[in-house]
């Protein structure tokens, strides 16, 4: 009976072990060629006004031929002065600045893809930088591979203190799973702030983006592709094609960032995902409730600590081998204190989520 919660924790494990597997199997992608697709990169974006010019300064910069990518930023309904921001930063008459013609980012993102002459679509966010080959590489990449979607790393910003060293680990730790998950060809999820998808691909698939929720304009594109058995979704591995993003500065941010993460789970209908999110929320769950034993009951020692034992290698081995690739091998050092707080956070995130917005636009 003690040892039941052990038990219990094993399909987590194997779960991770098989997309860590998936990992060793990563080999980086070179740009061989010079390509010519024509690209239409959009960057939704509200109240953006203080980054608008560092992200436009990175684009323009691009080494991709001028003549074949478009970019087009489009205001979601900014308070602030980010239309009148992009407008005078612009560098060319290959930039729009566009007003989003509904509500939300996914209508912002539609909005966009409307107006675009590209073939080939990528997403991101104004507050992402970029090195100077992200566009060639991504080009690259599909015209050699003819994806319908390619999913292309995010990292965070480095910062200081536990709680930066936190964020960075957990994103590393979803970075892992989305690779190996999407190099096995079954993507649990992806990030909009570094997405490649066709024109053609994301306008076959409108009706499956829930455009009742205001976020998931990523991850519902994934999931619809992956009912489709034609579709070719592809992870690329490159350090050309990263894109860097900033952390939350604070807690509060930070929180009402991951409650909008858990707001679209009820209408996910990809089986894997549902099935990977439940493992680990049990495996949470369990070593929650192994904690709270140990406080009225010593003997659960053991149990705990085997429970915090199995669950720490896949993670353990994931991250390794992420923060190896991306070159942050040193926030290894961080990975027990940050196992110690997770279950807690994940918990604190999931009761928060419970609490009711009062603010339509938080």
């Amino acid at each position: 009976m003690y040892w039941l919660p052990a038990i219990l924790i094993l399909p987590y494990v194997l779960l991770l072990l098989k997309i860590y597997r998936n990992l060793l199997k990563i080999t980086p992608f070179n740009v061989t060629s010079s390509p010519s697709t024509y690209v239409s990169v959009i960057v939704a974006c509200r109240n953006e006004q203080e980054n608008l010019p560092l992200i436009l300064n990175r684009i323009s910069g691009q080494d991709y031929p001028g003549e074949l990518f478009e970019v087009i930023i489009v205001d979601d309904s900014s308070t602030d002065n980010t239309f009148e921001t992009a407008s005078k930063n612009v560098s060319s008459d290959r930039f729009f600045v566009l007003k989003n013609s509904g509500k939300g980012k996914k209508a912002a993102i539609k909005t966009g893809v409307h107006a675009s002459r590209g073939r080939l679509i990528i997403t991101t966010d104004a507050d992402c930088s970029m090195g100077k080959s992200w566009i060639k590489t991504i080009a690259t990449f599909y015209e050699q591979r003819d994806p319908d979607m390619i999913i292309c790393p995010v990292q965070l910003a480095e910062n200081c203190g536990f709680f930066a060293r936190f964020q960075e680990l957990e994103y590393l730790s979803l970075q892992g799973i989305t690779a190996g998950s999407a190099i096995a060809g079954n993507g649990i999820m992806c990030n909009g702030a570094n997405l490649a998808f066709t024109r053609e691909t994301y306008l076959n698939h409108l009706d499956d983006l829930h455009f009742e929720l205001a976020t998931g304009d990523d991850v519902f594109l994934l999931h619809s592709l992956k009912k489709d058995s034609s579709s070719k979704i592809m992870w690329l591995e490159s350090k050309d094609s990263i894109v860097s993003t900033l952390q939350s500065p604070s807690l509060g941010l930070y929180l009402r960032q991951r409650r909008r993460w858990i707001s679209k789970w009820n209408s996910y209908n990809d089986r894997y995902t549902i099935l990977t999110g439940i493992l680990t929320f049990t495996a949470t769950l369990i070593q929650l409730a192994c904690l709270a034993a140990l406080i009225f009951n010593h003997s659960f020692l053991w149990i705990f600590l085997a429970i915090l034992l199995l669950k720490s290698i896949p993670d353990y081995l994931i991250l390794l081998n992420t923060t190896t690739r991306y070159g942050k091998k040193q926030l290894m050092r961080w990975f027990l204190p940050a196992q110690l707080v997770y279950p807690l956070y994940v918990m604190g995130v999931v009761l928060y989520s419970l609490i009711p917005v009062r603010n339509k636009g938080d």
